[in-house]
């Protein structure tokens, strides 16, 4: 049975380097710092690949990022792995825990985390078990 954890976030994003690519292109690299409160209380470290269109509206990214923390008591670290599209404004987004990325107390952790911008504050749900 899942659990139902819930909170905010802070997140930074900075711009890095992009290898193999022209300097115009529509491609972007970026860093993912997080401070996450509330159920989960946790710091993550990550990178974002992130591709825009020339429509407005539209564009993509993928990331990958471990979280360190502690999830309703429970401590360790896992990763998290982002897919997202924007179609002409619509989004979908996908964010998934890596299997068996848990360690110490979330060792056997797995799901999904989901992201909701409300008036610029970050708040996440994050949906999981833990099977040992």
């Amino acid at each position: 049975m899942s659990t139902t954890a819930k909170g905010t976030f802070v997140v930074s994003l900075k711009p890095l380097s992009f290898e193999n690519v022209e300097h115009n292109t529509f491609f972007a690299r970026m860093s993912i710092d997080k401070e996450i409160e509330g159920d989960l209380t946790a710091t993550t470290k990550g990178q974002m690949l992130a591709a825009r269109t020339g429509v407005s509206g539209s564009a993509g990214y993928v990331a990958l990022e471990e979280v360190t923390g502690s999830l309703e008591g429970r401590g360790g670290t896992f990763v998290l792995q982002h897919s997202a599209l924007m179609n002409k404004g619509m989004p979908s987004m996908q964010i998934t825990v890596v299997p068996d990325s848990g360690t110490g107390e979330l060792e056997g952790l797995t799901g999904d985390f989901k992201i909701d911008i409300v008036e610029g504050k970050h708040f996440y749900e994050f949906n999981y078990e833990i099977v040992n």
